[in-house]
């Protein structure tokens, strides 16, 4: 294979791996289904190499593709860092930026100033819990994660955005919703309605229970805020929800808990590698200014 057609071959790989399909990457590249499979097909005779399992409809990467595919991600990142920082030189960001967060509360301040100063770059949001964010980062699918709490990884650059206290809420015309000098102590087997396992909400709530030596009943698990919130506007029991995600609703009222130290700890994270390239370094330093104001 020459250069060229080798390089086109690994894109078409590249893209088809990320994608999940060949329809999605032939769309993705500009170019006609059978050209991709033609691509991929040259590249696996060529080198003696399985890079897809297909199954059915389904394509599966096999052992030798996922670790040809840490190889292209990295390189097919890098053609986009160094078009970023060509663009930078002149003063004219331009790319895509694909962000994964645990919500928007924390993200939305951000954006709203990144795309006013770079209104050239395409802006794509994901949402996930934070450790699929945190793999997902790690797995080149994406430039930056906002998560809560560390991750300790050392490929992967964690830097502290904000703490942010967690509140317990409850209907209107719950008991405890009435009370001034709510404790820790009165939520013991309270029911609660309560985020999917894997929600570090829940486990910052769950760990500083059992660390009073108190427990809670689980009504229903959730899987997003506005299940929650919605649940407990209805009856179901009381939630728990960081304080920038709570929103006022006059069927609901927060229970001022006076011995709640509960909180989350927002963090952004990047590929170690990637924290110059210019897309990921502006939005990084647009959220250092904004958490520097509040």
């Amino acid at each position: 294979m020459t250069s060229t057609s080798l390089l086109a071959a690994l894109k078409a790989f590249d893209a088809t791996a990320r994608l999940g399909s060949m329809t999605a990457a032939a769309r993705a590249l500009g170019l006609q289904q059978p050209t991709l499979s033609a691509h991929i097909q040259r590249l696996e005779q060529v080198h003696a190499v399985e890079l897809f399992r297909r199954r059915g409809r389904r394509l599966e990467l096999t052992d030798f593709g996922r670790s040809l595919l840490e190889h292209t991600r990295r390189a097919f990142t890098a053609e986009d860092d160094a078009q970023a920082l060509l663009l930078a030189a002149q003063n004219r960001y331009a790319g895509r930026l694909v962000i994964h967060a645990v919500g928007p509360y924390n993200l939305v301040p951000i954006l709203r100033v990144f795309t006013r100063q770079h209104p050239q770059v395409s802006l794509v949001v994901r949402v996930a819990d934070s450790r699929s964010i945190a793999a997902r980062i790690l797995d080149h699918q994406g430039d930056v994660g906002v998560v809560l709490n560390p991750v300790y990884q050392p490929e992967l650059e964690c830097i502290e955005h904000r703490r942010q206290p967690l509140v317990v809420f409850a209907k209107a015309d719950h008991p405890l919703a009435g009370r001034t000098d709510v404790r820790l102590a009165d939520l013991h087997q309270q029911r609660f309605v309560i985020r999917e396992e894997g929600s570090t909400t829940r486990q910052v709530f769950e760990e500083t229970m059992r660390r009073r030596g108190l427990s809670f009943k689980i009504a229903v698990e959730m899987g997003s805020r506005e299940a929650v919130r919605e649940a407990v506007a209805q009856g179901m029991g009381l939630g728990v929800v960081a304080s920038p995600a709570y929103v006022a609703d006059g069927r609901l009222a927060q229970v001022p808990v006076v011995d709640n130290d509960m909180a989350t700890h927002v963090h952004l994270v990047c590929r170690r590698e990637r924290r110059p390239s210019p897309l990921v370094a502006a939005f990084l330093d647009i959220a250092e200014e904004l958490r520097a104001v509040n």
